[in-house]
């Protein structure tokens, strides 16, 4: 007798997922037998599912659909398939379902990774071995390094972004991003400090020198698997803001969540490390430099990357902030990341005054 499996309010629909799960070819036996949900995404859902000895992972768009969520779980998955075979370290993908009629969504299953995503006290040696805090940060270099160097185009993803001017559009697309929260009631817009200088700053000095490659697009602490084996990094997840753009952009953005001396500080937990401890880490010129090293980039426009990732990421925080001003996300977070978004244009104006 098969066991009755929850459903999760409707987010997993066993009637047709058990039978299309025993066709795809997936690893282990038989039915699933026990699933559970996992944490971790503010916007799509995990779930580990159990089948004979083997795991895998089942990810799916919210519940409640926003427009690109279906072709976003496809874009995840094709941007996974396309890695394999990489030295960029990444969940193996199992089998995705593309069509939507089936479940009300599509969805992909990917192998489970070993370790966990830091946020807040770290876990294990990380938490007690300053060695260990240390290669943190050379793994999250060498995974970017390692992502900057795949061939877009051999890995079949020529079509995956718009590479024509990629640069130049940057400081456009991410303020009609901003603008688009305007009509949330409660929201100003002006709470956000420096927004138009610091946008004048980057299409003043859009660099000439650009590349274009494969990018993580959100690659931060929440997005990375850390082993509790050795100090590596296990898997970077998430991809759902992946696409076509220059691969400096993940370094900047690793740039971002690195807490220094000299750092703005302003109230509240925006100027505070998004993990502790955190001494023993490298130090940002250490990161850059081993990215340099590793990929042999002239690494001299960087300050104009690390101004976009700060003024690209402020206008994406800014949207759960309005929405939490509605009531659809938690006001607490929503606080949170307004506040973050304050200190990444804070870092952007002290950046620039150094350029």
């Amino acid at each position: 007798m098969k066991p009755t499996l929850p459903d999760f309010d409707g987010l997993l629909d066993w009637s047709v997922l058990q039978p299309w799960l025993d066709d795809a070819g997936l690893p282990g036996d038989g039915p699933i037998t026990e699933v559970r949900q996992l944490t971790g995404g503010s916007q799509n859902n995990l779930f580990m599912l159990n089948r004979g000895t083997r795991q895998m992972v089942l990810r799916r768009p919210p519940r409640h659909l926003r427009a690109n969520s279906n072709e976003t779980m496809l874009r995840e998955a094709r941007v996974l398939k396309a890695l394999a075979g990489s030295d960029v370290p990444h969940p193996a993908l199992l089998a995705v379902c593309t069509d939507s009629s089936m479940m009300g969504v599509n969805f992909f299953l990917m192998e489970p990774l070993e370790g966990f995503s830091p946020a807040g006290q770290l876990q294990g040696r990380y938490a007690t071995d300053a060695s260990w805090r240390y290669q943190m940060g050379e793994a999250f270099v060498r995974a970017a390094a390692s992502l900057s160097q795949v061939d877009y185009q051999q890995a079949g993803l020529a079509d995956f972004g718009r590479p024509e001017n990629w640069h130049g559009r940057q400081v456009d697309r991410w303020r009609s991003q901003l603008d688009g929260y305007r009509d949330t009631p409660g929201y100003q817009q002006s709470g956000l400090p420096s927004v138009d200088e610091v946008g004048r700053w980057l299409a003043d000095n859009v660099p000439q020198d650009g590349r274009i490659g494969i990018i993580h697009g959100d690659y931060q602490w929440p997005n990375v698997m850390f082993s509790l084996e050795s100090p590596r990094i296990s898997g970077l997840i998430d991809w759902e803001l992946s696409t076509l753009g220059d691969p400096l952009l993940d370094l900047a953005w690793v740039l971002t969540s690195w807490r220094e001396p000299g750092d703005p500080q302003i109230p509240g937990p925006g100027s505070k490390p998004v993990v502790e401890p955190w001494d023993g880490f490298m130090s940002r010129s250490e990161l850059i430099a081993l990215y340099g090293e590793l990929t042999g980039r002239d690494l001299s426009s960087l300050p104009w990357f690390f101004v976009l990732a700060c003024y690209k990421l402020a206008c994406l925080l800014e949207g759960t902030y309005a929405r939490s001003l509605v009531g659809k996300a938690p006001k607490e977070m929503g606080d949170y990341l307004h506040n973050y978004a304050t200190w990444l244009m804070a870092k952007a104006r002290q950046l620039i005054s150094a350029a």
